[in-house]
């Protein structure tokens, strides 16, 4: 496909997106929100009083690659770990309420639901509070993860690893995601933890942003030359086929085997909060790649897709209509 790719090829991509399945394997979270307002420093400390006046949520992490890909049409195969909780239960009802399937959500009773609480006055965030466990996942739970994989995975056209560093990627579910998804030929798009960075050996793209490719090359990213080295460094070091650097308002680098770089600039004209761009840039890459796009246009749509999640104030996700709108006004 020619890059940029002319208006009605994207157009062709977008609409094979409906009905692909895609597997997600990662960490979900629940991202809830208390909203209010300030007027007075509390008596007791040199703090903000905080007047909350409503409270909402959204689905974070993995839970919100799935989202993304059920907004686009796509059937998203959510493997995951959930507490025995309150919140858990909450999410469940959450993901099936957004078409997203959690029969191949596990229930560990060992481990609290990750939720991350945001408390937001006049628009700003003045807190955030999180309750988690970053232990591994182990025992019945992991074998039961290990078994939807088995079950579930090989009936689908592309997987999204996940990772927050949450305990869902570890080597035991790496090793059997990534074993099944070379074995049915899947594309494999990779959103990674800086940390676990060489566990992901060998895989179709990574999706970092500019500060975690940095940190997993031990340089930072200030001028064309160090991006160049940090994108190249990456990219040969795991013997992946492509690495995608994502650089906020710089857009992004696509660096592919074989010596292609390519640079895409950003769409955004707003930005109001780029929690869950990474979610989305994930989700788009790997379901375009399902959709047969090669790498250069499946980030060129993940691009736009991104560049109107951030127009939005925590998590989000955009649809096919709004998505090809973008498209045709970049096309103009």
């Amino acid at each position: 496909m020619p890059f940029p790719p002319d208006l009605d090829a994207l157009r062709a991509l977008v609409a094979r997106f409906a009905g692909r399945r895609v597997a997600v394997l990662g960490d979900v979270m629940l991202d809830r929100y208390l909203w209010g307002r300030v007027d007075r420093i509390s008596p007791e400390a040199p703090v903000p009083v905080v007047e909350v006046e409503r409270e909402s949520f959204t689905l974070g992490g993995a839970g919100n690659v799935a989202v993304n890909l059920a907004s686009l049409g796509a059937v998203p195969v959510l493997f995951g770990a959930l507490g025995a909780d309150a919140a858990g239960g909450e999410m469940r009802a959450a993901f099936e309420a957004r078409g997203v399937s959690s029969s191949a959500i596990v229930e560990d009773a060992a481990r609290p639901t990750t939720v991350k609480t945001r408390l937001i006055a006049h628009s700003q965030q003045v807190v955030r509070f999180d309750r988690e466990s970053r232990a591994d996942l182990a025992g019945a739970a992991l074998d039961a993860l290990l078994a939807a994989l088995e079950r579930d995975l090989p009936s689908c056209e592309a997987l999204v690893v996940s990772d927050y560093g949450k305990g869902v990627i570890q080597p035991a579910t790496l090793a059997r995601a990534l074993g099944l998804a070379r074995a049915r030929r899947l594309p494999v798009c990779v959103d990674p933890k800086e940390s676990h960075i060489d566990h992901y050996r060998g895989v179709g793209i990574l999706t970092p942003n500019q500060h975690e490719a940095g940190w997993a090359q031990g340089r930072r990213v200030t001028d064309e030359a160090s991006l160049l080295e940090v994108g190249w460094g990456l990219q040969r070091r795991l013997d992946a086929e492509a690495v995608l650097v994502t650089r906020g308002a710089q857009g992004m680098s696509l660096f592919e085997r074989g010596g292609r770089v390519t640079h895409i600039p950003t769409v955004a004209r707003e930005v109001y909060d780029v929690t869950g761009a990474g979610d989305t840039v994930a989700s788009v890459v790997a379901l375009a790649l399902a959709a047969g796009a090669d790498y250069p246009a499946a980030c060129y749509v993940a691009n736009h897709a991104a560049g109107l999640v951030i127009r939005e104030i925590g998590t989000a996700s955009c649809t096919a209509p709004q998505l090809l709108a973008s498209l045709a006004d970049g096309a103009r």
